[in-house]
């Protein structure tokens, strides 16, 4: 990657407030731009809320390139079909085992599936990690910065030390940044300290849980990670330069 390339991520969907202007709602959508395709990760669970959202941030149906869905909760799926009514010339990647009438689906509106077993590439310097199986199997996404790995969780169904641990290894690079949902919520501080440890065993400089990752964790993570703590809520821009 260029040094003089920028990266612009935008949370547009969230259920915990950053922009008083936008919509807070269950689910997670994160817009990134300044790769060689332009990414929206996870949908949210509302179109009209979605669209609105992103209507507010600017972020235009049309220069949207391409979906990654990290798994098939309606929280993360849910504005799909709106975003593909403004746009249909968008490739859509999802998981291979979801069902064939989402598939079919997405097909009908004119965009193209493109089914994820393994981890690939997507587009320069962005990867998905391939369905990473648990609870609740999912994919996450990968963007290689000069500052090292971001990895960006939809549920982290799968646990999200071993995500992180999984993209480590298929990338062989350091981990600068996770953000997204950590799927924490209910965790004892016994077992987020455990959780911690892997985090700072793993090298990881800035930490962002938000959606399902829980108020005691978001708290818990802000305490140990001080200045290192992204506090990420709908509207949240986070830009590497």
């Amino acid at each position: 990657m260029s040094q003089k390339q920028k990266i612009q991520m935008t949370i547009v969907y969230d259920n915990n407030h950053f922009d008083e202007k936008l919509n807070t709602d269950w689910g997670f959508s994160c817009f990134i731009k300044g790769l060689e395709k332009s990414i929206l990760f996870d949908t949210g669970s509302n179109g009209q809320i979605l669209l609105s959202n992103m209507e507010k941030l600017r972020i235009r149906p049309d220069k949207i390139d391409l979906v990654l869905l990290s798994h098939t909760h309606r929280d993360h799926t849910g504005g799909l079909d709106a975003l593909l009514r403004e746009n249909s010339k968008i490739d859509v990647w999802v998981p291979e085992f979801f069902s064939s009438s989402f598939k079919n689906s997405i097909k009908k509106r004119g965009a193209v599936i493109k089914e994820v077993e393994k981890f690939q590439k997507i587009c320069d310097n962005a990867y998905t990690t391939g369905v990473i199986s648990g609870w609740i199997k999912e994919q996450s996404l990968m963007l290689d910065t000069d500052k090292g790995l971001i990895v960006i969780t939809g549920c982290a169904h799968p646990r999200i030390t071993n995500i992180i641990a999984t993209a480590k290894k298929l990338l062989k690079k350091d981990i600068y940044m996770v953000f997204g949902g950590f799927h924490l919520a209910g965790f004892e501080k016994g077992e987020l300290k455990a959780i911690l440890g892997k985090f700072i065993e793993l090298g990881i400089k800035k930490v962002g849980p938000c959606h399902c990752s829980g108020d005691d964790a978001r708290d818990f993570f802000a305490k140990e990670y001080k200045e290192n703590f992204i506090k990420i809520g709908v509207g949240k821009e986070i830009r590497i330069q």
